[in-house]
Parts: C-alpha cells; sequence; structure tokens
C-alpha cells in the first residue's frame, strides 16, 4: 500500500543531497510569527484544527528569531516598527524566508498615510505574499504551499555559509557603514 511496499527488500533508495536536503526544509519551517493587526486571527485560525496548519510542518511557532526560519509578517507595519522588524530579519538564521500576510503588510492596504510603510519589501525581501483583508485561511495554505514549493526547486548551495563566514572574518566581523538600528539624540 505505502511506500514501505515499494522500495526493495533492503530498505535502501538512492536520491541526490540537494532533494533530500530541500524535501527536510520544506517541511520543517519553523515559524517566527511578527503579528502586528487584525489578520492575527486569521494566522491563528490557521493554527487551528479545522484548518490545521500542522500537516505542512509548520505548526509551532518560534518566538526566538534565533530558532526561527519563516518570518510571517502579519498586518500593518507603520515607520516606528519598522527597525525591529528589520533587526528580527537580520537574527534569523540562514536560511530564511518572508510570507507578507495580509494586504496591510504587502502594501499598505487602505492606510495611504505618512506612518504607515507601505509594504515591507521595502524594509526586507519577501518570498511569497498573501492577499486579502483579511486573507482567508486557505489562502494563506495556499501561499505556505507556493512556499514550499520554491523550497523545493532551490539550489542546496545558494547560501554558501562557509564563504559568508570566510568574508565576514576578512571583513573584520562588522560591518561598520551599517546605519545605526537607534540614535542619540542630543536634547
Amino acid at each position: 500500500m505505502g511506500l514501505e511496499h515499494k522500495i526493495n527488500p533492503e530498505g535502501v533508495f538512492t536520491t541526490k543531497l540537494e532533494d533530500a536536503v530541500n524535501w527536510a526544509r520544506k517541511h520543517s519551517l519553523f515559524q517566527y510569527p511578527f503579528v502586528t493587526a487584525c489578520c492575527g486571527m486569521e494566522y491563528m485560525a490557521t493554527a487551528a484544527s479545522r484548518y490545521d496548519i500542522a500537516r505542512f510542518g509548520a505548526e509551532i511557532p518560534r518566538f526566538s528569531p534565533r530558532q526561527a526560519d519563516l518570518l510571517w509578517v502579519v498586518g500593518t507595519v507603520n515607520h516606528k516598527l519598522a527597525p525591529f522588524l528589520q533587526r528580527i530579519y537580520e537574527q534569523i538564521s540562514e536560511p530564511k524566508w518572508v510570507i507578507s500576510f495580509g494586504v496591510c503588510a504587502s502594501t499598505g492596504g487602505f492606510y495611504d498615510n505618512y506612518a504607515t510603510v507601505q509594504g515591507i519589501d521595502k524594509i526586507i525581501p519577501v518570498d511569497v505574499y498573501i492577499p486579502g483583508c483579511p486573507p482567508r485561511p486557505e489562502q494563506v495554505l495556499d501561499g505556505l504551499l507556493a512556499l514550499q514549493a520554491k523550497i523545493e526547486e532551490e539550489p542546496w548551495l545558494k547560501y554558501a555559509y562557509e564563504e559568508k563566514r570566510r568574508q565576514r572574518e576578512a571583513d573584520g566581523g562588522i560591518i561598520e557603514d551599517a546605519e545605526p538600528l537607534f540614535r542619540k539624540v542630543d536634547i
């Protein structure tokens, strides 16, 4: 019936390492929810028993960016919040992916004003956009499946960890010309 009846009696089968690694990555997404607005209700509904996001290997949210590889940006992001979102993105280890959840995160939504970021892709790179105000759980699962398809097609050596580490060490470990997150204000 299942896979165990289709493989040879020794229980061995072969595949490419890249395919095995990408299969494991796409079915073990450690998510970090950055929830700021009303789309959070739909995000929680997707994790509940009716839609069960656990079927796709993305069930338990991690509330530490260092333990996550998928950043869900759920809801409106204003300019005061943008540096914190960028810092969280930078703290997530490679490989990392971002899902923009809802119209407010994707384009600013109906908040066309000076305080709202008009799309988080102005701050961090986005892999999948989920439209809607708020998006239905079916759309969320469709977006997750689109991300899994993207992960499955990624080249395994895309991230070149050792090369990046050597480059960082050669540069002294810290980028000096980076803009600071907070600035001292003289009063």
